[in-house]
């Protein structure tokens, strides 16, 4: 059985991890350094937590589930006890992209991040519908990437990420760089920003007039039968109608530079800012 350091067990995320792996075949040593956090872990799952050194004593895997703002200061506070050979793994590329991570040349660093349930799926039942986070009943993708050490590596770092992220569909493998791109360019930068003009805009509009209950029907509908058609879920074209606006919209709500957020400059920024 393979050894597994979970750090921040007792936190939110920690949590959700404790949960899929008391049902895998890895020996899970807890660690928690908040007293809330143990106390959420024992009374939740049954876990008492152990010290650093113990838990890191013979791991294969340490698994860092703390915030992006300390991950740093974690891993160099325990880098000297983590065994030689072992697998650090990340949970977002923000830290190790920004070069947070100590310098260990006989250790392994490896980043699993999830997609999260997609809006087009197959869910069938009411919990897997609503598990919007995924990692309790919905099936979702992951990314995976080997920052450092051997690829016979990745293998068994990929295991981890399904089994914490589970259930898993989908598994890539991407490199730190391109994570990055994902989050926080793709799904943060853009996503986000555009999801919140989009809720701004239907308060606008019932600041107009228009009933809240009617705006919001309106908006997430149209959200699902636009984004059908854009991503290739459905076989459809945008009505001539619906192009012009788009023709018109597009200048007026984007800039002309707007792809500049993937350039690694800002990109670099904006996890300089985050971490």
């Amino acid at each position: 059985m393979t050894k597994l350091a979970l750090f921040g067990a007792g936190g939110k995320m920690g949590l959700r991890l404790s949960r899929n792996l008391d049902a895998s075949d890895f020996e899970t040593a807890h660690v928690e350094v908040s007293e809330e956090g143990r106390k959420q872990l024992k009374a939740q799952l049954g876990h008492n937590c152990q010290e650093p050194a113990a838990a890191l004593d013979g791991a294969k895997v340490v698994v860092l589930a703390v915030p992006d703002t300390v991950i740093g200061k974690v891993a160099e506070s325990i880098i000297d006890m983590v065994p030689s050979g072992a697998i650090v793994m990340c949970l977002d590329a923000a830290a190790p992209f920004a070069g947070h991570l100590p310098k260990r040349d006989d250790i392994t660093y490896f980043v699993s991040h999830p997609c999260h349930p997609p809006i087009f799926n197959d869910e069938n039942t009411t919990e897997e519908r609503k598990d919007y986070f995924g990692g309790v009943a919905a099936t979702q993708g992951i990314v995976n990437a080997l920052m450092q050490g051997p690829d016979e590596d990745y293998a068994l770092g990929e295991k981890v990420g399904k089994t914490i992220f589970a259930p898993v569909a989908r598994s890539h493998r991407v490199t730190v760089e391109q994570m990055a791109l994902l989050e926080p360019g793709l799904s943060e930068t853009v996503c986000a920003s555009l999801l919140d003009i989009m809720r701004e805009a239907m308060d606008e509009v019932v600041d107009r007039g228009v009933p809240k209950e009617a705006a919001r029907d309106f908006l997430l509908g149209h959200m699902n039968i636009l984004g059908a058609v854009i991503f290739g879920q459905v076989d459809g074209v945008f009505s001539d109608a619906c192009n012009k606006a788009i023709e018109f919209g597009k200048p007026v709500l984007m800039k002309d530079d707007w792809k500049r957020v993937f350039e690694p400059d800002e990109i670099a920024a904006s996890i300089e800012r985050i971490t």
